[in-house]
């Protein structure tokens, strides 16, 4: 879907990103993570060309970026930002339909898109509507943001730091929504952001950057078992790297064969929360079951920590 070819940013001497190459695939959450100053988010705003790059390219669907005028570009990409970046003297409506009013809708879309998207984002459109961004809450604030974002329909979304303003029960909230976006409209969504529990939560594939260089760019599995270096180390948390790791199997996936005695466990949960619901009750093993009540097998402490452990 996108392809980075040896794009590079300098501001005088100082070289911000640095010769980076990645293919970003089709329909997929790819997250971009790294300390301050790593790059990041330069990396990404060089993509809908908010920030020109000084060497390389970059191709959407086999185009080169550069073909088209950087604000006709913009228009088909949605964008979002830390702190959402609503205009305050502009309704909720008005917002949400920025684009696709520059893009020349009718009316009748513009409204029926609007709505659609306060619906798709719990948002009550009799409520919501007519109101001005200070009348929201931070979290309501943040989702009217991706519903602009998301108002043409584009098939690239860039999100750069979009949860990092609201509280943290909000920002569990707001990643369920993304994903839930994601899986039904098939977006390629590229998301820059320095908390790695975030891009373990979210992404399909990550890229660590480091000093303008990405150090490494992997499923986050491989990331936890198999660091390239040592900032990647770091970077994924050797203390919590076995807990990550049970966050990204499901107790479905690692069912084993039979039944046992004890709790019951949704396959859809991760290992994580099995392993929680274990301890909690004091029991050493649990039955796993699909949506339909179906037995898909039976899970133990023991199997859930080897799944756990690093190889």
């Amino acid at each position: 879907m996108i392809v980075v070819e040896s794009l590079t940013k300098q501001y005088g001497e100082v070289t911000v990103v640095d010769q980076v190459s990645l293919t970003i695939p089709r329909n997929c959450i790819t997250v971009m993570v790294g300390t301050s100053g790593s790059g990041k988010s330069t990396l990404l705003r060089m993509i809908n060309r908010l920030v020109e790059p000084t060497s390389g390219r970059v191709l959407i669907d086999g185009r080169d970026t550069t073909l088209e005028p950087a604000h006709l570009l913009r228009r088909r990409i949605g964008y979002v930002i830390q702190g959402h970046g609503l205009f305050p003297h502009r309704t909720v409506a008005e917002n949400i339909a920025t684009v696709p009013r520059l893009l020349g809708w009718d009316k009748a879309r513009m409204r029926t898109r609007v709505r659609e998207l306060l619906e798709l984002f719990q948002l009550d459109p009799a409520r919501f509507t007519d109101a001005l961004p200070h009348q929201l809450s931070g979290g309501q604030q943040q989702r009217v943001g991706i519903a602009r974002a998301l108002a043409a329909e584009p098939a690239v979304l860039l999100m750069d730091e979009p949860f990092g303003a609201i509280d943290p029960i909000t920002r569990g909230k707001a990643h369920e929504e993304l994903l839930g976006i994601q899986r039904r409209f098939g977006t390629t969504i590229v998301l820059v952001t320095h908390d790695m529990d975030e891009a373990f939560r979210l992404a399909g594939q990550v890229a660590v950057m480091s000093q303008g260089r990405i150090l490494q760019y992997d499923k986050p599995a491989a990331l936890l078992t198999h660091p390239a270096d040592p900032f990647v180390s770091r970077m994924t948390g050797l203390a919590d790297r076995a807990i990550r790791l049970l966050s990204l199997t499901t107790a479905g996936e690692a069912a084993l064969p039979g039944t046992a005695q004890g709790p019951t466990v949704a396959a859809t949960a991760s290992l994580r929360d099995a392993l929680s619901v274990l301890l909690w009750g004091g029991a050493e093993s649990a039955v796993v079951v699909d949506a339909e009540g179906k037995l898909r097998g039976h899970l133990t402490v023991a199997a859930i920590l080897a799944r756990g452990r690093p190889t």
